[in-house]
């Protein structure tokens, strides 16, 4: 019933319920078997984010904040990647990460949102684009605006050199132009937003190899 995805494959027809869970129980095996390749800790980590990742798509039907669910089940990754390097967290670096990584959900993917409004209003979803509505560009400048801040002080706690500062200043004008110049009445100008999100975590992970060769 949205236009956008109804010719997706499961939607389409293409494919049967039981052949998409067919191929899911095929990704939970590999994901399985990477997830054996690392430490004890970061194995029952892993595991742990599997209640996220099968009530995500629920949470359109929930709440008007699917994309902050979303946030929290996305980076996990920022837990998880140090942990397996480290054996443990520090809360005090990882934490800010994530919550970085949870805020930068919360912009790309309101913007990703604002192209199934009308949709979502028929069938009965909610999304943050019909929870914001015209404040949307307010609330995503404020999300920005933690987003960067919280990527700073995970870098300053966890002693990056200069470069990281350098191309976070690059970021921050990345994630400005997205939210300043986005049309959320065109739903190909919010998808060419989203998309160039790509080069936004280009930037920060060039920030963050240079910055630690440099410290």
């Amino acid at each position: 019933m949205v236009e956008r995805t109804k010719l997706r494959p499961i939607a389409s027809g293409l494919l049967t319920p039981f052949q998409g869970l067919c191929f899911l129980g095929f990704q939970l095996l590999f994901v399985l078997g990477t997830l054996l390749q690392l430490n004890n800790y970061s194995r029952v980590l892993g595991a742990s984010s599997l209640l996220l990742f099968f009530s995500y798509p629920l949470m359109k039907r929930l709440t008007f904040w699917p994309q902050a669910y979303l946030g929290l089940t996305f980076n996990w990754g920022a837990l998880l990647g140090w942990a397996a390097i480290k054996g443990s967290i520090d809360p005090a670096i990882v934490l800010p990460l994530y919550i970085s990584g949870v805020f930068w959900t919360l912009v790309y993917d309101t913007i990703y949102a604002h192209q199934d409004k009308e949709d979502d209003l028929k069938i009965g979803v909610k999304s943050t684009a019909l929870k914001f509505g015209d404040s949307t560009k307010e609330w995503i400048t404020g999300f920005g605006i933690l987003c960067i801040s919280s990527l700073a002080l995970s870098g300053y706690i966890a002693e990056i050199g200069w470069p990281y500062y350098a191309l976070l200043a690059v970021a921050s004008g990345q994630l400005a132009w997205q939210i300043w110049t986005v049309d959320l009445s065109s739903r190909l100008d919010c998808n060419r937003k989203f998309v160039s999100n790509k080069w936004f975590g280009a930037i920060i992970c060039s920030g963050i190899l240079l910055g630690r060769l440099s410290s």
